[in-house]
């Protein structure tokens, strides 16, 4: 049984999300605001241990930002969040993904485009809880990485820059470690984006790739280290 959480404070919209994606294997709560979101994610982590399996998040809401919402959430989790937001809202779309989201959609939205993007999300989670090997050109790299002042140990989710310890979302994990196990090759853009998006890589502006790498850099930093070729990809550089 897969949860999902649905953060929307238009209760007609709510309810038609509820309704598109009812049946199967899913589990649907909702919630119309930020407190009562918080709420549900405090409750559902303390009763199963687990968490939910997905969140939809709208991004304007009457007691605060989804934004917000998000950023409290990544302190913690890297469940899936798929963002709702006004199509004209550049900025909100720009600072979510930098903030760890992992999908947005933009009003008004078919809801049979909600589902799909619904389905890719699950299916990666599911995909990484099991552990994948990472699509890579290095034969039998190992789980842990290390190169001066990085550390980066995958299976345990422990990731250290020049600044010490660092927390990394799930994205910018899936980022970072084809990266390194490709460690002196530069790997596409487009590599990069159906590696670390997967089935829903069609959706996802190229922005995002570049929001992405940046952030990735900031929390690390790894200025230097991974290198931009302009045109054509990244590439984490030998020392």
């Amino acid at each position: 049984m897969k949860r999902i959480l649905i953060v929307e404070d238009d209760r007609h919209l709510n309810t038609g999300i509820v309704m598109a994606l009812q049946g199967g294997t899913l589990s649907l709560d909702s919630a119309y605001d930020v407190s009562e979101a918080w709420g549900c994610l405090n409750r559902e982590a303390e009763g199963t241990g687990e968490g939910y399996d997905l969140v939809i998040l709208d991004v304007n809401l009457p007691d605060g930002s989804g934004l917000d919402l998000l950023m409290k959430l990544r302190n913690r989790s890297s469940v899936p969040v798929i963002l709702l937001t006004a199509n004209d809202m550049e900025t909100d779309i720009v600072t979510g993904l930098a903030m760890g989201a992992d999908d947005y959609i933009t009003k008004p939205f078919s809801l049979a485009v909600l589902r799909a993007r619904v389905q890719v999300q699950l299916r990666r989670n599911r995909s990484d809880k099991i552990h994948p090997p990472v699509a890579s050109v290095n034969a039998g790299a190992s789980d842990c990485f290390s190169q001066g002042d990085f550390y980066f140990d995958f299976p345990c989710m422990e990731f250290h820059g020049l600044s010490g310890s660092v927390e990394l979302s799930r994205t910018e994990q899936k980022l970072l470690r084809i990266l390194v196990e490709n460690q002196g090759r530069v790997v596409s853009r487009q590599r990069l984006l159906e590696y670390v998006w997967g089935e829903g890589s069609e959706y996802v502006d190229e922005n995002a790739l570049s929001v992405a790498v940046k952030r990735l850099r900031d929390k690390l930093g790894a200025a230097e280290e991974i290198r931009t070729v302009y045109g054509i990809g990244y590439q984490w550089v030998k020392p």
